[in-house]
């Protein structure tokens, strides 16, 4: 075999030896990422929620392989709802993992090992209420942090809303308390600590 065939072969069972060692530990591609570490599955996604249930939520309970104790159930007036074997079942205060504890802790003394799902279908215990002039009256979703001015501006205001009169109706120890706002103050940047946090079942009023 004359030299030049040598060093052919030599370099053909190189490459060969360095193609195996970049397919063993994963090729580095150009975002800097290895083909080995995009094959490994992503942590699973979490279903926890600071979601508070609240009566009037409407809730999809679901306890795998016992389909008579799955259903969609309202949250009752008194923050209970019903089921089969457990009767009655506070479920507002909870969170939706709180309450999947509760009911599977429960359920432990008819079934062995039950598995239980709570998933909030409507949250319609957050709430607010906006009336008087503006573009979209009567009840609105109350989102997280939603201050005085964020709920106005979805509602919109028409051309005849006063806006230095707006007050704010809430209920707190059973009383209800009238707070003003003054839209324009607010919106240039004063008294920023009138733009407060909503809470369910607060009315804001536009005049």
């Amino acid at each position: 075999m004359t030299n030049v065939m040598k060093l052919t072969v030599w370099m053909g069972l190189a490459m060969l030896a360095s193609a195996m060692l970049a397919q063993s530990s994963g090729v580095v591609n150009s975002s800097g990422n290895s083909k080995a570490a995009a094959a490994t599955p992503a942590p699973e996604a979490t279903t926890d929620s600071d979601y508070v249930i609240g009566a009037d939520d409407v809730l999809r309970i679901s306890v795998w392989k016992e389909p008579d104790l799955s259903e969609v159930l309202p949250v009752r007036p008194d923050g209970k709802i019903s089921m089969p074997l457990l009767n009655d079942v506070t479920a507002a205060g909870l969170s939706a993992v709180q309450l999947k504890d509760s009911i599977t802790e429960k359920l432990k003394k008819f079934i062995a090992d039950p598995r239980v799902t709570v998933v909030v279908t409507q949250m319609n215990s957050q709430r607010i209420f906006v009336s008087g002039e503006v573009v979209h009256t009567g009840q609105t979703p109350l989102l997280p942090h939603m201050t005085m001015l964020q709920a106005l501006s979805q509602a919109g205001f028409t051309q005849f809303a006063n806006l230095k009169a707006i007050y704010l109706l809430r209920t707190e120890n059973g009383k209800q308390v009238k707070i003003p706002f003054n839209y324009k103050e607010v919106v240039k940047g004063d008294h920023p600590e009138r733009n407060i946090l909503l809470k369910p079942g607060d009315t804001i009023v536009v005049p």
